[in-house]
């Protein structure tokens, strides 16, 4: 289970929108971490997921009694059990320990990444922004990552237990809500042109 002295209670998926005192343009960032943060919490379930292996089965639900009177159980894969879903949930958390929220370079949003990948190398994407250097070590992206699975930790386990398509979209816009005035951009970070049309067609 997941450390409870991380728990901050009190807090709705609206209350999860920051508002105060900020420019114009910081404050649309603030506002955007809750988003940016569930995005980057269910790309690391994916992650984590993806990892096992799809042909072990794992027992789920109750034990039934067959038509003999043998004792069975149903029988579910291991991405799709829900104590192992939820075992996954519990720990995710701590995955944002490894990231960094930056500014974007050509577009000024903000955006958070992991500094190191997988492969143990470091991230490209660090050429591309500015880092934001602030006092808690980026420990609130920690923070917003408990507050987003408190709130949803069993549409989490849902969308992988009934292998729901698209699970990142479903939950943090279709069914949260959380800050969807922030989509997640639908062109490629790293094709500049392609920021530049979009930006032609709202003027």
């Amino acid at each position: 289970m997941r450390n409870s002295s991380a728990k901050q209670p009190g807090y709705s998926t609206e209350e999860l929108c920051l508002t105060g005192s900020f420019t114009w343009s910081k404050r649309r960032r603030i506002e955007a971490v809750p988003g940016i943060v569930c995005r980057a919490t269910m790309d690391e379930m994916e992650a984590a997921v993806s990892k096992l292996n799809p042909r072990v089965l794992v027992d789920a639900g109750n034990y039934k009694m067959d038509a003999q009177g043998n004792t069975v159980q149903k029988k579910v894969p291991l991405r799709k059990s829900q104590v192992h879903i939820s075992d996954i949930v519990d720990d995710i958390c701590s995955k944002m320990k490894d990231y960094v929220r930056g500014i974007k370079k050509y577009n000024k949003k903000l955006t958070i990444f992991n500094i190191v990948l997988p492969s143990g190398g470091m991230n490209p994407e660090m050429s591309k922004v500015d880092l934001i250097h602030d006092g808690d070590l980026n420990k609130s992206l920690e923070f917003y990552c408990h507050l987003v699975v408190e709130q949803l930790e069993d549409d989490i386990i849902s969308l992988y237990v009934n292998d729901v398509e698209n699970k990142k979209e479903k939950l943090c816009t279709e069914h949260s809500h959380i800050c969807d005035n922030y989509p997640e951009e639908p062109f490629d970070d790293n094709d500049i042109n392609s920021f530049f049309q979009v930006k032609d067609k709202e003027l």
